[in-house]
């Protein structure tokens, strides 16, 4: 056999090899994650809703959402396990130092107004190509008209 015909499916064997060892870490990680939870702890379910940890159990946890309104989930269901201070910095609404920059809800500040744009705007020729084509169009239309008004002296 040659070796280049084996080639590719070493190739697609050591791939799918490092795939799955990847996804195993991964999942080691997340286990390892959930395994800190405890009593007090602060987290973010998958679905993105912020509780504390009141109760852990086998494979469940049992949240405190507000004070006095409890919910079992699912131990899977723990996206992330936050530090109290990153919970606290959430839940209570404060905002984060002045020099991280603020990102937009919409895509309409970022694009400067008609009133802005000054000289900088970059002209993309439609206008002139529009222009071109008007005037072809009336030079073949008067080339056509020369034509047939035009007379033929065959002297």
């Amino acid at each position: 056999m040659d070796i280049a015909f084996l080639f590719p499916f070493i190739l697609l064997i050591g791939v799918m090899f490092l795939m799955t060892r990847s996804a195993k870490n991964r999942q080691r990680q997340a286990m390892e994650m959930r395994d800190a939870m405890e009593p007090g702890t602060g987290v973010r379910t998958i679905g993105g809703m912020y509780a504390q940890v009141k109760e852990v159990r086998d494979d469940t946890v049992l949240l405190e959402i507000n004070p006095g309104v409890h919910a079992l989930f699912a131990k899977n269901a723990i996206g992330a396990v936050l530090d109290a201070d990153e919970y606290e910095r959430i839940v209570n609404g404060e905002t984060e130092d002045e020099e991280t920059p603020v990102v937009p809800d919409d895509a309409s500040s970022l694009i400067e107004s008609d009133d802005d744009a000054g000289d900088d705007r970059v002209e993309l020729g439609k206008d002139e190509a529009k222009d071109d084509a008007r005037a072809e169009a009336k030079a073949e239309e008067s080339r056509k008209d020369d034509g047939e008004s035009g007379s033929r002296s065959d002297s």
